[in-house]
C-alpha cells in the first residue's frame, strides 16, 4: 500500500497548482480520501476529503471555492486543484486514504480515519 504525491512548488499569490497523489496497492474508490497540510510550527489540518458513500466533498472554511478535491478511478489517482493561492496556503501537502470505508461525515475532518499516507509535498506561496 503506498501513496505517491506530487506537484507542489513555489507560486506566486493568486496562482494555482495541482497536487497529485497515485495510490498502488489498493482502489481508491473503496474508501473516503483526503487532504491534509502542514505550515511551519503549527499542527496538521484538514483541508479537503471526498466521502465514499455518497461521493460528499468537504472542504476547510478557508480553502473552499478556491480548492477542489477529486479523484480519477481509472488512474487510481486523487488531485487538489488549488486556485487563487495565498500565502497562508504555505505548507506541506499529505494526501491521505480512510482506515475503513465508510467513515461517517462527522470524522471525515479527523486525521485519525486516516490510515494511509503520502509522503507530502510542499506548497510555498510568494512573491
Amino acid at each position: 500500500v503506498q501513496l505517491q504525491a506530487s506537484g507542489g512548488g513555489l507560486v506566486q499569490p493568486g496562482g494555482s497548482l495541482r497536487l497529485s497523489c497515485a495510490a498502488s496497492g489498493f482502489t481508491l474508490d473503496d474508501y473516503a480520501i483526503g487532504w491534509f497540510r502542514q505550515a511551519p510550527g503549527k499542527e496538521r489540518e484538514f483541508v479537503a476529503a471526498i466521502r465514499r458513500q455518497d461521493n460528499n466533498k468537504f472542504y476547510k472554511a478557508s480553502v473552499r471555492g478556491r480548492f477542489e478535491i477529486s479523484r480519477v478511478i481509472a488512474r487510481n489517482t486523487m488531485y487538489l486543484q488549488m486556485n487563487g493561492l495565498e500565502p497562508e496556503d504555505t505548507a506541506v501537502y499529505y494526501c491521505a486514504v480512510s482506515r475503513n470505508a465508510g467513515v461517517i461525515a462527522s470524522r471525515i475532518r479527523d486525521s485519525d480515519e486516516y490510515a494511509y499516507w503520502g509522503q507530502g509535498t510542499l506548497v510555498t506561496v510568494s512573491s
